[in-house]
């Protein structure tokens, strides 16, 4: 007999390129913005991974006087300073922070819904 060229299919991960390009939450040139779930209609937006160098208290101070809301700067142990804010603030903080410079639109992820 010949030899046949035969292929054997390899397993194929869909979901590798996207693995790869957003391969944690801690990632550092992106700037996640989320939203948690509490009870019933209340929610939770967190900012994480902006720079180090920058006030997180005078930044959420700005945001806080801004949109009329309450939050406070967390200390994660594995993704490091979060900052908090009451209700869904995903499309006002990602504005604010692009207006003010800090942070370049290309770099911000808003998640949820």
């Amino acid at each position: 007999m010949s030899e046949l060229d035969v292929q054997i299919p390899t397993a194929f991960d869909p979901f590798a390129e996207a693995n790869a390009e957003d391969s944690g939450a801690g990632t550092k040139e992106y700037v996640h913005i989320r939203i948690q779930q509490r009870n019933g209609r209340k929610s939770l937006t967190t900012v994480q991974g902006l720079k180090k160098e920058f006030s997180y208290n005078k930044i959420l101070k700005d945001l806080k006087k801004e949109f009329c809301c309450n939050g406070t700067v967390v200390q994660d142990p594995e993704l490091g300073q979060v900052i908090q804010l009451q209700g869904d603030q995903r499309k006002n903080v990602s504005s604010f922070l692009v207006q003010a410079g800090i942070v370049k639109k290309d770099n911000i992820k808003i998640h949820g819904f």
